[in-house]
């Protein structure tokens, strides 16, 4: 079946990319003023899922060589647990204190929106809440500064026709999932080319729904046949990121890679999974108890979609090389939360988050050092100094005011600061967090602050605990250790920052109570 566009909301034709030039600053001058950025976003990969952060099972010569060309952060945090609020912190430099979006919202009240079938009929129950119209997003910003700016892979942050859209929010272009539950496939019947659907030679199989058919062999790799498809979403999404990125070279572009690998199901490429299957040899097939789709080799697969992800890094590589503009582009790899734990994922097998835990409660969805302190690898040619690592106290708030900063604009008021002193190499320039602070009112509701060594954190803040626990990260990583009640200062400034930080949000669901 060919690929079509479905007009939806208005759909029109999207104007070509624009060209920014002036009789002054040639596109030559200005690409030496102005370095194209492309910001790498993993979904669910856990900082130890590479091998530069001590990954040994899976492998990702790319990103190691990345790292080798850069710099690697060892005290980077993700924006919140989950996907589409650790996006919003993102994208607006705000943090979960101060952000409109604090955890994942499908606004049920739309009707029956987690239905593969019944999204496809109404575009309506696709996607997330969307943020006010007048946000100010770093892509936005950007534009200011000349720059092209594209996104591909998850959105999350506004369904189809809202006001927070990749395209209302300052992308030009815009290809892949809109709504986080589409991407809860890999073979979706769709993708979105800007506003529009963009049909996908693939049929509804809906994760969760679809088990093993009666009486099939376990064991038997035919009896998962019918979880493979055609057009398998992250190669149709790299062709156009590489596209994007041909058509882009002659300006200054921004290009955020929201890939949503290696987010479960389970899928990927079938030469991948072979070359892991005979390295980890038999095992136990996935069933689909823990939701999505059952698989024939859960670590094998999962191991392959990192190292797949990491294989596609490196083809973008070789493109900018090609291109002869790697020299002059910024690259940041990261992830969007810690390791998860459904879908016949294994995070404890790898070691996902090592060396802080990576089990239920302690990975993705949680506050926990797993949960949130991400994997960071910055490579700028000729700037960043080759082969090093930064320490420095950072998290995804600070992407909106070191982007302004690099593109030369002002960035708007946010709860960042400018890595752009470290990335120079300039240490003693650098402003430093005096703490990091989220809330999350999901999974029990939750509050943290990271102080220098200090975690302060808070759980079942919602079944009414008001308990502070206090861990030394600097000897107790797993946080495994309360030392509350020996440090009570400590523990009453985490208090004064939990009062200070919070305000509260537009939408009332996502509430915690402030003691």
């Amino acid at each position: 079946m060919k690929r079509q566009l479905n007009i939806l909301y208005g759909c029109a034709v999207v104007a070509a990319l624009p060209t920014v030039t002036t009789t002054a600053n040639p596109v030559s001058a200005q690409k030496k003023d102005k370095p194209n950025i492309i910001y790498i976003l993993a979904d669910d990969m856990g900082r130890a899922d590479i091998g530069c952060y001590g990954q040994e099972k899976i492998e990702t010569p790319h990103l190691d060589a990345l790292a080798k060309s850069g710099m690697i952060f060892t005290n980077h945090y993700c924006g919140q647990a989950v996907s589409g609020p650790s996006r919003c912190v993102l994208f607006t430099g705000l943090h979960s204190g101060h952000a409109y979006i604090r955890g994942n919202d499908e606004v049920a009240s739309r009707g029956n929106v987690w239905s593969h079938q019944a999204m496809l009929a109404d575009s309506t129950l696709e996607g997330q809440r969307p943020v006010p119209a007048n946000t100010i997003m770093i892509p936005r910003m950007l534009k200011q500064a000349g720059y092209v700016t594209g996104c591909v892979g998850k959105w999350g942050l506004g369904y189809p026709g809202s006001a927070s859209t990749p395209n209302k929010m300052g992308f030009d272009f815009f290809y892949g999932y809109n709504c986080q539950r589409q991407a809860h496939t890999y073979y979706p019947a769709f993708l979105y080319r800007n506003e529009c659907r963009e049909y996908l030679d693939n049929k509804i199989v809906a994760p969760g729904s679809i088990k093993l058919d009666k009486g099939a062999n376990p064991r038997d790799e035919k009896s998962y046949a019918k979880y493979v498809q055609k057009d398998y979403s992250i190669d149709v999404m790299y062709k156009e990121l590489l596209d994007f990125v041909k058509r882009s070279k002659d300006n200054p572009f921004l290009l955020f890679w929201t890939n949503p690998s290696p987010h479960v199901p389970l899928q990927a490429p079938e030469r991948w999974i072979r070359h892991y299957v005979e390295k980890f040899g038999d095992e136990e097939p996935y069933l689909g108890d823990k939701g999505y789709y059952p698989c024939r080799y859960p670590r094998a697969t999962y191991a392959a979609m990192v190292s797949h992800f990491d294989e596609q890094i490196g083809g973008l590589i070789q493109l900018l090389k090609d291109l002869d503009i790697y020299e002059n582009t910024l690259i940041i790899f990261t992830s969007d939360n810690g390791p998860t734990y459904n879908g016949g994922s294994d995070s404890p097998f790898f070691d996902s988050a090592r060396p802080f835990a990576s089990e239920y409660g302690k990975g993705k969805g949680f506050l926990r050092e797993g949960g949130i302190r991400v994997p960071m690898i910055a490579s700028w040619p000729g700037v960043i100094k080759a082969g090093t690592s930064s320490d420095l106290l950072s998290a995804f708030w600070d992407m909106m005011p070191t982007m302004c900063d690099i593109a030369g604009v002002e960035s708007p008021e946010t709860d960042g600061i400018s890595m752009l002193p470290t990335f120079l190499g300039k240490h003693r320039k650098q402003k430093k967090h005096e703490f990091l602070f989220w809330e999350f009112p999901e999974y029990g509701g939750q509050k943290a602050v990271r102080m220098g060594k200090w975690k302060a954190l808070v759980e079942n803040v919602r079944k009414g605990n008001r308990k502070v626990q206090l861990f030394d990260l600097e000897t107790d990583p797993r946080e495994q250790n309360d030392i509350s009640a020996q440090h009570p200062d400590v523990v009453k400034k985490a208090l004064q920052i939990f009062r200070d930080e919070h305000t509260d949000p537009e939408i009332k669901t996502f509430n915690l109570p402030v003691w």
